[in-house]
Order: structure tokens, then sequence, then C-alpha cells
């Protein structure tokens, strides 16, 4: 059985259910009391789209019932993607009825042609309204091509509109990176209504994404945070790791116009639902000490004292019992009988994170290592999702494991060719039009006429224009040539390094096609024919553009088949998990941690040079101004920072990693 979304199912710390499910009011009560808005956690993203959805349906029938319409608002974004697919199930197994729901469109980017297919509304008509039985007449939404200087008066008639089906009965909702409901960026009163918006660039970028689509006009008409909270009920999604921060913020922090998702603290009928991934920050998941007693478990503990260490400014060692008992941690000086017998035991679990043997040493008991002693030496594949990822992720630890002769694969699982800008193939191009013009001696015309007819399209080229299959082709080969180099500088042969291409990503565009049986099948056949005994994969649960998880999936829906199978090779191997340019494991959750030397960490930084189009001019550089091998260093420097503070080694930089063992 293919099992394509294991990566949602990768829970690093077992997080026991007494903290997401309470057993009564009294519980509720005790381990939300950091919470502002009523949250639900659900242990999978799956779990809590059923349970909304049932909600949802519940309240429709009910309406049915009564002989009333239910006005939905009705938002769209990756978020709600899940939902809407939910209810259209409903709708053709189940038999739910939408003839007598209203729907109102959240918001509309501006300005755009009447035909545009980019948009918000037509965005909503293939996830939900196309696919169910409610009425046209009930579909209401806003209009983009209206001229500028009648937006204002616009928006008024779209409130009026909403007022006249007596307001909205609920109002569904996504929350962007920055605290935006709808369109509502930083800076939103909570009394605001439908009105035009200046997107900020990550909103645009998101909403680009999720769109598939390379830009979206700079401007959007959205009902604002005060037509949101006159909702009878508002229900706010968030799924994955990469929620985590916003839904914090947004429950646990006070209400600021510059978190509009935060006015929902005043709102008498809100419900935020969640899957663990994104409730990881806040107070009863993270530190669950602070509002209960706990099922203390070794992750829980180190969780605890890094914590501890961090408020009290004090390595472990230094740790007293006054300290436990100041921060709600008695409950470890009565398991342990004393401060000093938890900070060593600590102490010692950290330690043993350390290595300078990422593949495991030879001849040495390894009884407190993170990896085996043998086999020696280890084959072993880093699958990189782009051409870079490697790199920048674990530059470090692959130059380690090069030099302690283990056999290092490489294994690129997409072409990465829509990160790389159209002036680096002019570039190129330039180069194979001189190259042909001075050393082919039949005067082949092939280039010269490919030569012009890309740069003749690239000249007209208009944003979201999507490449020719030449234009593609070539972009691949530039990031092919990068790569192919940076190997070559971390002495790994080229006959050990594999270019997968899974077809999922070859789109052209930005949104990519489902991972599918195909491209298991690729990455599946590279583990049969390696064997290794170790793999390292990408652990991006967070990865702001999605491709990092899917080629994660990738190699974890092929182990599976591998184990469904008994493969024999897989009772030797372990796989470990890197994260890449956009944040690091928490040392709670260290599995192994490798130290690099200031000479290391500029071999890294090279490597990571040798990938050109990657630098100032790459497309996917994000909000973060750092270059990669600038993110890179700061990241692994604040890793070795952190050890330091703990009392540790002091080192200039480390890598971290997480084992998964698969499920």
């Amino acid at each position: 059985m293919l099992r394509t979304n294991l990566s949602s199912q990768i829970s690093l710390d077992q997080i026991s259910t007494k903290y997401y499910k309470p057993q009564n009011a009294v519980e509720r009560s005790e381990l939300t009391c950091f919470e502002k808005v009523p949250v639900d956690i659900y242990a999978t993203q799956d779990d809590g789209v059923r349970e909304v959805a049932n909600e949802i349906a519940k309240f429709i029938k009910a309406r049915q019932r009564e002989g009333r319409f239910c006005v939905i608002g009705a938002g769209t974004g990756e978020t709600l993607r899940p939902l809407y697919a939910e209810l259209v199930r409903k709708h053709k197994e189940d038999h739910l009825s939408f003839r007598n729901v209203i729907v109102f469109n959240l918001y509309e980017y501006f300005p755009l042609t009447k035909d545009a297919s980019h948009s918000a509304f037509h965005q909503l008509r293939d996830l939900i309204l196309n696919q169910v039985d409610i009425p046209e007449a009930n579909i209401f939404t806003i209009s983009a091509s209206v001229p500028q200087e009648q937006v204002g008066s616009y928006c008024s008639s779209y409130e009026q509109q909403i007022n006249a089906y007596g307001g909205l009965d609920l109002a569904l909702l996504g929350v962007g990176r920055e605290g935006n409901i709808g369109m509502n960026m930083p800076g939103s009163s909570g009394s605001s209504t439908t009105r035009l918006i200046l997107m900020d660039p990550i909103s645009r970028q998101e909403c680009a994404r999720n769109l598939g689509v390379d830009t979206v006009p700079p401007c959007a008409i959205s009902m604002g945070v005060g037509t949101i909270l006159s909702a009878r009920k508002v229900y706010l999604m968030a799924w994955g790791e990469d929620k985590a921060d916003i839904i914090s913020k947004t429950v646990e922090s006070r209400i600021t116009e510059t978190i509009p998702a935060s006015f929902l603290q005043t709102h008498n009928n809100a419900t935020i639902c969640v899957d663990l991934p994104a409730s990881l920050h806040l107070t009863r998941i993270r530190h669950p000490w602070l509002v209960t007693s706990c099922d203390w478990n070794d992750k829980l503990i180190r969780s605890a004292i890094t914590w501890l260490c961090q408020e009290v400014k004090k390595p472990v060692l230094k740790l007293t019992n006054r300290d436990y008992n100041e921060h709600g941690l008695s409950e470890l000086l009565a398991l342990y009988g004393s401060a000093y017998n938890v900070n060593i035991k600590i102490f010692n679990d950290l330690q043993h994170t350390i290595t300078g043997w990422p593949g495991g040493k030879p001849n040495a008991d390894d009884s407190f290592r993170p990896e085996r002693a043998v086999p020696y030496p280890k084959r072993v594949i880093v699958f990189s999702p782009h051409p870079d990822d490697d790199v920048i992720s674990m530059g470090g630890t692959i130059r380690r494991l090069v030099e302690q002769h283990h056999d290092v694969h490489i294994a690129y699982e997409t072409s990465g060719n829509i990160a790389v800008s159209d002036e680096e193939v002019i570039r190129f191009m330039h180069f194979i039009n001189g190259f042909n013009q001075l050393f082919n001696e039949s005067k082949d015309e092939t280039i010269m006429k490919m030569y012009k007819g890309i740069k003749d399209f690239l000249k007209d080229k208009k944003p979201g224009d999507m490449d020719t299959k030449d234009i593609l082709t070539i972009k691949g080969l530039i990031r092919r040539g990068e790569a192919r180099t940076a190997c070559s500088y971390n002495n790994i042969p080229l006959d050990h390094v594999h270019f997968l291409d899974l077809p999922f990503y070859e789109t052209g565009m930005v949104e990519k096609n489902p991972l599918s049986e195909v491209d298991v099948d690729i990455v599946r056949n590279l583990l049969k024919e390696i064997k290794p005994h170790q793999i390292f994969v990408a652990g991006d649960l967070a990865d702001p553009h999605g491709t990092h998880r899917v080629c994660t999936d990738a190699v974890l829906a092929a182990i599976d088949l591998e184990k469904q199978d008994d493969a024999a090779w897989l009772k030797d191997c372990r796989t470990w998990m890197y994260r890449g340019a956009w944040t690091e494991w928490p040392i709670e959750d260290i599995e192994m941690v490798v130290p690099i030397s200031p000479e290391e960490l500029r071999a890294k930084r090279n490597s990571i040079l040798k990938h050109q189009s990657q630098m100032e001019s790459a497309p996917f550089l994000g909000n973060d101004e750092r270059l990669f091998w600038q993110r890179s260093e700061d990241r692994n420097r604040a890793t070795a920072k952190v050890y330091d503070d703990l009392g540790l080694a002091c080192y200039e930089a480390m890598e971290a990693f997480v084992e998964y063992k698969p499920l």
C-alpha cells in the first residue's frame, strides 16, 4: 500500500493526549489558562478537517429544518482546501445539500481583468462551488475589475448585500504567516469593513504559491476584520508546523493590529482548529509543566531543562533546587531527588548527541554514540530536494563522511529549473552561441536558431508566462552543472551523483502535481540499487514552498514500501532528517549534532557558492535578505551557541539531525 503523506505523521515529541484532549471542563480550564481563544487540537489534519466539516454540515441542516439560509463567508488558500474537499465528499456521498447556503467570497485580488483565471473566486469555484448544488443566485463575490475610483462605494454595497441576508452565520478562515485573516494585513483595525488593501510581500508570495502562479496583483479587496467578527460563528484553521508560531501569537499574545487574527480574542464564538504540528508553540504543548502535572519522559525532561537554562541564563550543571522550584519544575526534584541528579542526566544526554563521526566511529564503543560503529565504511545516500539543499543543510557533514571514507551518494530529487533566472539562461546562451561560432566547423545553424528563438521569447516574456521546454531544459542543465561542481569540490565521484528529476515537479510552474507512484518508484529503485546503511532526508516540514515536504514524502513512501516487502537492506539502515535554510531542529529534538571547525565552515560556504544561479538573482530567496550561505552559517553558529550556553563544548558551528523511525 502506497502511503504518500508520512511526513504529516512525524511526531517528534510523542505528545501525550492529556495535553491536547482534556477529559472534562476542569482539565481544559487548567490546560488552556494561557489561551484567550478556544483551541481544538487534533492528532492529524484529517481528524480536524472531518470534525469542522461535521459541524458545518450540522449547521446547514439545522438551517434547512428552520427553512432559513445559512450564510457563509468563505476564504480560499491551502489551509481550506482539505475542508472543501471533505464538504464536497459529504455532498456526493452523504447527500449533504447546499441549496440553502449563501456564500460570500472573503476577498479578491485587485486589479484583475474579468476573465482572469488566477483569482480567489475562480479557486473557490474549483474547490467547492462548482461541485455542489448551491444555486448560482446564492453566490456573491467581490469584483476586481471595478474602476479604482469606484472601489469605496462598491465595498459599501458588498457590505449591504451581506446585511441584506442577515449577516454572516459562519466565517471560514485560514491564517497567514503574518497573522492576516482574509487579506487583512498587519495594521488592520478590529472595526474595519470591506475595503481595498495593499498586500505585504510575504502575503503576496503565499497567495502566488497557493494559486500556482509567479505573482499576484499588489492589492486585494477584502472583507474587513469587523465584518468577519460579525459572523455568528468563526472557524480559523491552521495545519502544519509552519503555522505554529503565528497560532501561538494569535492565541496567547495580546490583541494587536500587527496580528489581525488576534482580534478573534474578542469574539464570543470563535474556535481555532489546529493539528499537533501547528500547536507546537502553545504553552500546554511546548511547556506543559507550566499548566499541569506532566507525564515525564527523557525528551520532555530535556525540553524542560534547556528551557530552564534559557530562563535563568545558566548552564545545565549550575542549575539549583531553587531554580527548579521557582519555575514550576519541582516534580523533577521529587522524581530525581535533587537538581544535581537531573542536571547530570541531561548534561550526559546532550553530550552524547555530539559526534565528529556522523557515519559512526570504527573500532569504538558506540553504546552512547548516535551512530553505529559497524558496518564501516557505510553506503550513504543524501537526498536533496533541490540541487543545493545538500550543501546548504549538511555540507559540513557531507565532507566529514567523505573524509572518513564512507561511500557517499547524492540524489537530487528535482531539477530546480524554475528557480533559475532568465538572465542566467541568456548568459549561458551567449557562451554556447559564441562557442558554436568559434569551434563549429560544419557551421550548423541549429544553435544559432535556438539562441535567437530563446532570446526573442525572453524579450517578450510577461510576468506569469510559462517558459518553453527548451528554456526549462537549459535552466535544469545550469543547476545540474552547479551541483556536479559542488560535488566534485567535496570529492564525491560524479558516478555517485544522481539526478532523479521527479515528475511531480516538472510542470514548469510554481504549482506542482501531486506526488504519484511514479515518483516513489524512482526513489525506491535507487534505494534498491544502493542498499544504503544511512539515508539523509530533508526534514523541513515548515518549508514555505512545499517542495521539501513532497520530496521527503517520496523517500519515506519508498522506505515504507521496502519495509512492507521486508527488504533485508533496510534492517541495517538508519534514516536521518536534516533541516535547510529556514529553521533548525529545537535542541530537545536533536539526536545527532556534528561539530564544524572554522576551516570546514569555510569549505561549506565555498560548496554553496558553487551554485552561482542561487545567489543574488535567485527568484526564491524569499523575504529574508540574507543569501543562502549566510542563512546557513548563521543557523549553524546559533546551534553551536546553544550548546555552548548550556555548558557543553564550544564549537564554531554545528549541523543537527533527528532520526526518522519508519512507522
